[in-house]
């Protein structure tokens, strides 16, 4: 029987009228990959500490703040890390989740890396859809990009076992950056028409402060837009539901859509509805936040669900993030402290 609140918070909105409806649970901050834009490998090496395994929400705490969150109106639900197919038994927290009654929507976003070799088991444990971070289809440019020596061909396989398992539709979300990977753009395109799966270009972000983000580096979903519509003809469509941060697209000949991220030259902020559970448990409501509310310390310390219920509603009836809507405003060489990617997920 599916687990439901004993409590029940009406529609919860924060300074800016914008309600919680998604959820990025964190479950790890470890990754096998060191990508330049996330966890470059300079900063984090092998000597690199990483949390303990005591400071790490357990599955079952993070099953718990999930269903407080859905009673304050969160109806999709994302595993993020890090990496969260290095987590042990991430299947069984997928089946914790999967029994929460509220939860329309589960998906899991990894490098797909490990992909293959636990996609069936995540779909029969009750995980919807995937999204695999796939930067490049040029094996050397994927490896660069990866900053690890891996193989593209590792992770197309985790694609199609996915694909396989009906974790469907798949997203595969790409970061541009000028000359790194612009003249990939058509590939990657090229690779996934005709499957099924979204490709989606994100502008380069300023997300953390390690990732070295420069204007200069950034290609504009305009510039995108128009490399791919001149060698597949494309048109917009309409956005699948309010507060989906990719523009729609679909190519002119049936072959698909693809998805543009434009969060540095058409910010979305005004439709966000997205809250972060970091790896440690922190509640975090902003991609570019420099703040959080520790609710393990809540959690560890004996409040009840009404409680952390409470909580959550006063921090995010106070939110009023718009970070990238006043970027512009922010003198660019003098970066803002901000919670690193790798703990909140992207």
């Amino acid at each position: 029987m599916a687990d439901t609140p004993k409590f029940r918070i009406s529609r919860v909105d924060d300074a800016r009228g914008r309600p919680v409806r998604d959820l990025r649970i964190s479950v790890t901050d470890r990754c096998n990959f060191r990508c330049p834009y996330c966890m470059p490998a300079e900063v984090f090496g092998e000597h690199y500490t990483f949390l303990p395994r005591e400071e790490i929400l357990t599955f079952e705490e993070i099953a718990r703040l999930a269903r407080v969150f859905v009673s304050l109106g969160v109806r999709k639900v994302r595993i993020t890390g890090g990496e969260p197919l290095l987590r042990t038994d991430l299947v069984g927290l997928v089946t914790r989740l999967r029994a929460i009654d509220g939860i329309d929507d589960l998906t899991l976003t990894t490098n797909g890396l490990l992909l293959a070799r636990h996609a069936e088991a995540l779909a029969r444990a009750g995980l919807d859809r995937v999204t695999v971070s796939l930067d490049s289809v040029d094996p050397d440019v994927f490896r660069a990009l990866s900053g690890r020596n891996v193989e593209l061909a590792d992770v197309l396989a985790g694609v199609d076992a996915a694909a396989a398992a009906g974790l469907t539709p798949i997203k595969l979300n790409c970061v541009v950056q000028r000359g790194v990977n612009v003249d990939g753009i058509e590939a990657l395109c090229e690779r996934f028409r005709g499957t099924g799966h979204i490709v989606r270009f994100i502008e380069f972000m300023d997300v953390g402060t390690l990732n070295g983000w420069d204007l200069s580096k950034v290609v504009p979903a305009r510039e995108i837009l128009d490399l791919v519509n001149a060698r597949f003809p494309i048109r917009p469509i309409e956005p699948g539901y309010r507060g989906e941060v990719a523009r729609r697209y679909a190519y002119e000949d049936g072959g698909g859509e693809i998805g543009v991220i434009a969060s540095v030259t058409a910010p979305f902020c005004g439709d966000c509805t997205r809250a972060r559970l970091s790896t440690r448990g922190d509640l975090v409501t902003c991609l570019f936040a420099n703040q959080d509310l520790n609710l393990r310390a809540a959690l560890r310390a004996g409040e009840d669900d009404d409680a952390l219920a409470n909580l959550i509603a006063r921090r995010w009836r106070g939110r009023d993030d718009r970070y990238s809507e006043e970027r512009n405003a922010r003198t660019p060489d003098v970066p803002a402290p901000r919670i690193e990617m790798f703990r909140i997920g992207g």
